[in-house]
């Protein structure tokens, strides 16, 4: 395992173990924070801008990102907080999907800059139906990739093997038949929350690598701008998996950050799909 990599999981795990708070994300093994920023009391003081109709199709403006040409790496044989080897690429992972609108703006994000992006995704959620016609052609092509985040986002560990299952294959059904693609063998356990009985349910049912993080936006909650940004200029970094949540606004006001961001450090998006294989 990369060292930093490994690293990072312990500190992960120091930090759930003194009952670190982590806010506004998903709390777990691989699950990174820096000090947690001082929220505001009031949701007056969050800024809304807001939400355009319309963003240029890809058409109208050049991409910023083209697909990566590079040695494939073997498909991992279980948990992965990172990237392996050494390289310039970033995979942008987001999970969740609470807010149609986000999914949209996500999705004309990638359809305008050309990022590359892999969505964990929950069924339950009326996003991924709402937004299917506007995805599926970037699902098709590879540029955004599926991977399984359980239908609707329990604590796997507190589930019997069955109910593991059907959380699992309820979510697969629903991806095959909106997208027409399998999300094997990648899934995302609720919270970062795994143990033994999960890891071998999922792997009997084709799910065979665990992807947990190195770095997070910490949006699952509602935060600042500036916030998503101070974390996004923390962990953007090579070799890393970063995790982000289509759940509220706040990261479609900070895309053009996020693009520019990835540029200045010369990173490459890149899907699971387009790392291993």
């Amino acid at each position: 395992m990369d060292r930093r990599i490994f690293l990072g999981t312990v500190a992960a795990s120091v930090l759930a173990a003194a009952g670190a708070l982590v806010i506004g994300d998903e709390v777990g093994r691989g699950a990174l924070t820096a000090t947690p920023p001082v929220l505001p009391t009031s949701r007056s003081h969050f800024v809304r801008r807001a939400v355009p109709d319309v963003i240029p199709a890809a058409a109208d403006l050049p991409p910023h990102f083209f697909p990566p040409t590079l040695t494939k790496h073997p498909v991992p044989s279980g948990t992965i907080t990172g990237l392996p080897g050494t390289g310039n690429y970033v995979a942008l992972t987001v999970d969740d999907g609470v807010s149609t609108e986000v999914v949209r703006l996500y999705t004309e994000f990638a359809q305008k800059t050309g990022m590359r992006l892999t969505f964990f995704l929950n069924g339950v959620n009326a996003s991924w139906t709402d937004n299917a016609p506007a995805l599926r052609p970037l699902v098709e092509s590879g540029q955004v990739q599926l991977g399984n985040h359980t239908w609707s986002h329990p604590d796997l560990t507190k589930l019997s093997s069955g109910e593991i299952a059907d959380q699992l294959t309820r979510n697969e059904t629903f991806i095959k038949n909106t997208y027409g693609v399998s999300a094997k063998p990648y899934f995302r356990p609720p919270f970062g929350f795994i143990n033994p009985t999960v890891s071998a349910v999922a792997r009997d049912l084709g799910y065979t690598v665990p992807v947990l993080w190195y770095g997070s936006l910490s949006d699952s909650g509602l935060i600042t701008d500036d916030q998503l940004k101070d974390f996004a200029t923390q962990w953007m970094l090579p070799q890393h998996i970063v995790i982000g949540h289509a759940n509220f606004l706040t990261v479609t006001e900070c895309f053009d950050f996020l693009a520019d961001l990835i540029k200045q450090r010369q990173l490459i998006p890149v899907t699971l799909n387009d790392y291993f294989g």
